[in-house]
């Protein structure tokens, strides 16, 4: 049961991430300079922090505020990137997008359904024990 169950959300899986596109504009979220007619970005911006906590830690190994700064700047990066892509589901028609859903959900539901313990058997507390052996 779970090899199926595995089997169909991967093919779901893959079937779905297969009809998404992502492109990206490079820290898109930067502004126009009016003047020069130029667009500037804050990435550099977003490195500041990361590079003064990086300068704490060589400073000292065990600075908080430099392990605060670094761990600061590296989200702020990575929020950076993920909020300059952009992600698009490509057309497909009802009947491929169903049968997308129906492996992917499926087959999650078939791997915790098989994750879960068997009705009827004995737990680990009564395992082993017969109505004889127990203590009245």
């Amino acid at each position: 049961m779970f090899l199926i169950g595995f089997a169909m959300a991967c093919a779901g899986g893959w079937l779905l991430t297969n009809q998404v596109t992502v492109s990206s504009d490079f820290f898109a979220s930067g502004f126009m300079v009016p003047v020069v007619n130029y667009r500037m970005n804050s990435f550099g911006l977003s490195l500041v922090p990361f590079i003064i906590g990086i300068g704490f830690l060589f400073y000292n190994g065990k600075s908080v505020i430099g392990w605060l700064l670094t761990i600061a700047g590296l989200v702020i990066i990575l929020a950076g990137i993920l909020m300059s892509l952009h992600i698009f589901f490509r057309p497909t028609t009802l009947f491929n997008t169903l049968m997308m859903l129906v492996l992917l959900f499926g087959g999650i539901g078939l791997v915790v359904r098989s994750l879960k313990p068997a009705p009827g058997l004995p737990s680990g507390d009564d395992a082993g024990k017969s109505e004889t052996t127990k203590p009245s």
